[in-house]
């Protein structure tokens, strides 16, 4: 296409302007943004990072709080000794099920008229079974000297046993004394006795079991003693 020029005269005046043949210029072409496909994607990959260390940290502050509180011993506790808290302080503890976290007594629990049913050590967490009411302790502890083949290797403070003697003469039969009294305390190996390492076992007998204390301490001293842990 070419341009001349042409006049238009408008009266007085002469005005000249440029007139192009055919079709106007083309108008140039519009600006279009594009988005930035890679911005969208990080923006995508950002907001899931966000949001899994949430989620991480959450459940880190959950598990921080999944602890128990518990009672433990200042110092050794005897057996029959009132449970206050000048002798006890409390301790937090992470136990890895409910079922272990039951077996101690929890910081919230009431002392009063509690008394210590076996001994605790230094730092140790006081069993719920080591703590009993004050009624519960009218009772009368008992010491056994105790050859090790009569008693399980494994015996612990707080089993259940039956207290039987075996006369040292031949012929004659075995007498049952105690039934499922408590062991209280257990001694390691003491020395060798008549040829056998013995071990000093104190049990717990009821008021009912004292009954027969003569009849029974005779036949210890007739005979050897026998523990028989019950089941559970």
């Amino acid at each position: 296409m070419s341009a001349d020029r042409r006049s238009i005269d408008w009266g007085d005046d002469v005005v000249d302007t440029q007139v192009r043949s055919g079709f106007g210029a083309a108008a140039a072409p519009a600006q279009r943004s594009r988005k930035a496909r890679w911005k969208d994607g990080r923006l995508v990959l950002g907001v899931l990072l966000v949001a899994v260390t949430a989620l991480a940290g959450a459940k880190l502050l959950a598990s921080a709080d999944d602890t128990t509180t518990v009672w433990a011993a200042k110092h050794e506790l005897r057996v029959g000794s009132p449970l206050t808290d000048d002798d006890l302080t409390t301790v937090r503890v992470r136990f890895t099920s409910s079922n272990d976290s039951g077996k101690y007594l929890s910081a919230d629990a009431d002392l009063k008229g509690l008394v210590v049913g076996r001994a605790v050590g230094p730092g140790e967490f006081v069993p719920k079974d080591a703590a009993v009411p004050k009624s519960d302790r009218e009772r009368t502890e008992m010491p056994l000297s105790v050859a090790t083949g009569h008693l399980p290797p494994d015996l612990a403070v707080g089993d259940a046993v039956d207290v039987w003697v075996v006369p040292k003469e031949e012929g004659h039969p075995a007498s049952q004394l105690w039934t499922s009294v408590r062991v209280l305390q257990v001694d390691s190996v003491k020395g060798v006795a008549g040829g056998s390492a013995r071990r000093q076992v104190t049990i717990d007998l009821a008021a009912a079991d004292q009954s027969r204390m003569g009849t029974s301490l005779a036949a210890i001293n007739a005979g050897e003693p026998t523990l028989v842990r019950k089941a559970g």
